[in-house]
């Protein structure tokens, strides 16, 4: 049972579920701070267009001011005086919007920071169960190298039809189980008093099996018999 349990901790160590959970969690955030971040690019992209026609529009006005300076004709200056008050009104309404595309940016900007702590916690945690995993399939590995070796050699000194025997019972279930105050370690089960007598009346090197789970029963000097 422990050769099992450490091999399957050295294949499939404790922390592998979580690990995928996190991969799939950062592939779903990942594709938020993406969403976000175009967000946030497409208002930095108008931000800045708006902030041209302004630049456009004030020097045109600029200009139109001073031409109305210096001009003596009276149609002239009252085309310009239009032109302007025009300029004027757009102007206005360009600020108003930078204003606007101002605070969807700082909105925005905090949205995808919010984003990247969120991935920022993922990899931490990744990062930190990803070594763990790594020490515990080490210790494990070690674990179940020794435990094989300590198997080889008991079983070199357990007679062929034996350990068989006890292979194949351990394929489907519990192989072995250490027989103790009235109780089969393999099952858990207490016997039953005729049970009990039965195993106290069998030979020291009888094998005797569990008549609940199948499985050897060990008997040493604890099990009481």
């Amino acid at each position: 049972m422990a050769l099992e349990r450490v091999d399957a901790q050295r294949k499939n160590p404790p922390h592998a579920a979580r690990v995928k959970e996190l991969i799939a969690s950062r592939n779903e955030h990942g594709r938020t701070l993406i969403e976000r971040t175009n967000t946030r690019d497409d208002i930095k992209a108008e931000l800045q267009r708006v902030e041209g026609d302004i630049k456009v529009a004030r020097g045109r006005k600029e200009r139109d001011e001073e031409r109305l300076s210096q001009t003596a004709v009276a149609r002239d200056a009252r085309a310009l005086e239009s032109e302007i008050e025009a300029l004027a009104a757009r102007i206005d309404g360009l600020e108003t919007r930078e204003l606007e595309l101002m605070e969807d940016l700082q909105a925005a900007e905090k949205r995808v920071s919010e984003q990247e702590e969120v991935l920022g916690g993922i990899s931490t945690e990744g990062q930190r169960l990803s070594a763990e995993g790594k020490a515990a399939v080490e210790a494990a590995t070690t674990e179940f190298t020794q435990l094989t070796s300590d198997r080889e050699a008991v079983a070199g000194r357990i007679p062929d039809p034996l350990l068989a025997d006890y292979e194949r019972l351990a394929a489907r279930g519990v192989g072995a189980g250490h027989f103790q105050h009235g109780t089969c370690g393999g099952c858990h089960m207490a016997l039953a008093p005729t049970d009990v007598d039965a195993l106290r009346k069998a030979a020291a090197d009888d094998v005797v099996y569990c008549p609940e789970c199948g499985c050897i029963m060990v008997r040493t000097h604890e099990s009481g018999l």
